[in-house]
């Protein structure tokens, strides 16, 4: 048996005590398995720890948990810019821009590189495909043959039917929003319950996934209680040093949930705490801070980039009356005018937003623009 020195003994140790963080730091990864994910669609997006990717596939009504391995971190960058992103992943694609639509997009905060869930095709039958754009503006297509990820199925999701009338296919709000926070995946979308809004909030990595919670909120444009509006957006925030989601719906009601309520089986009754004038569909929202406060940005279809201030909003009084006219009530916003013909944003680093922006001309770009 070899002799060691003191100093050697002590070095080894240090050097133990060096590898346990690395180690620790992918045991996420390290519950995923090898194989071919096998998506049907892709929608909302969301990054965890170690540069693992969520994919919603609404037609399986199921999430994916894919290990990218990008976690090189970022080098410092002054601008960001992808003209056109739209026609470039067409390219990719062996397709043109009519032939695609993309989703969702998320920006992974260890590499700034940015993940599209992309449609190749229109109709029942696209072809769901993830693409990656790099810092330099490089489009890469994602493989899902040989690839570290696990899936969960929801177990309640609506039926996969033909749409009727003039409604759609249910099956594919089954799942519109994603988080992760505190080691959870947080998901909206509709249940096949008599109230058939949800919010769920699974451990991750996975294991069982439950019945989720079914909730309500009170919306002022149109003056009742709704069981049965799906959360379009929403983003995880802390309210009174608790967590809370704040999610947006159309027409467009933002209300706040406790997390801590979310529990299998539970109807929870959220908090409307703005009212942001009707026709109108929200598409996506961060949140962010500057000058010492907190800011949520929301993307509308309808109404612009809302500016929507967090002052006051653990003490506000929830909106319980009907609000008419198209009026707004509750927290405070302003319209950011010069950010038009924004689909979908995600925080690019601290001082950015990425947003993906159709053009006069059609085309979409993507870039990183300076938190208003």
């Amino acid at each position: 048996m070899p002799s060691f020195s003191r100093s050697s003994l002590i070095t080894l140790c240090v050097l133990s005590l060096l590898a346990l963080p690395a180690r620790a730091n992918h045991h996420l990864t390290a519950s995923l398995k090898q194989g071919h994910a096998e998506l049907k669609s892709a929608g909302p997006l969301a990054f965890g720890p170690e540069g693992i990717l969520f994919v919603g596939d609404t037609a399986q009504a199921s999430i994916f948990a894919i290990g990218t391995g990008d976690t090189h971190p970022a080098d410092g960058q002054d601008a960001f810019k992808v003209e056109a992103v739209n026609q470039k992943v067409a390219a990719a694609l062996g397709t043109d821009s009519q032939q695609i639509q993309i989703n969702d997009l998320a920006v992974n905060p260890i590499s700034r590189n940015t993940y599209l869930s992309v449609h190749r095709g229109l109709g029942p039958d696209a072809m769901p495909v993830i693409v990656r754009i790099d810092t330099s503006g490089n489009v890469h297509v994602v493989s899902l043959d040989n690839v570290k990820f696990s899936s969960a199925s929801i177990p309640n999701a609506p039926a996969n039917k033909a749409p009727a009338g003039r409604g759609g296919n249910p099956r594919m709000e089954s799942i519109t929003d994603l988080a992760f926070e505190d080691g959870r995946i947080l998901v909206a979308g509709l249940s096949n319950e008599e109230f058939s809004s949800s919010l769920r909030s699974i451990p991750f990595p996975f294991s069982k996934v439950d019945q989720g919670a079914s909730i309500e909120m009170f919306h002022g444009a149109h003056g009742r209680i709704e069981t049965a509006s799906p959360v379009r957006t929403f983003v995880p925030y802390s309210v009174g040093g608790e967590s809370h989601l704040l999610a947006a719906y159309t027409c467009t009601p933002l209300v706040s949930f406790p997390t801590r309520d979310l529990k299998p089986g539970a109807h929870v009754k959220g908090r409307t705490i703005a009212e942001l004038g009707n026709r109108n569909r929200p598409l996506d929202m961060i949140v962010y801070q500057k000058g010492g406060k907190d800011y949520l940005l929301l993307a509308n279809n309808n109404r612009g980039i809302m500016k929507i201030t967090t002052d006051g909003i653990a003490n506000i009084t929830p909106i319980t009356n009907p609000v008419k006219g198209g009026g707004s009530e509750g927290l405070a916003y302003e319209t950011i005018g010069t950010w038009k013909g924004i689909t979908q944003l995600d925080r690019f680093d601290k001082n950015r937003a990425l947003v993906l922006r159709t053009t006069d001309s059609g085309a979409m770009d993507l870039e990183a623009l300076e938190l208003p």
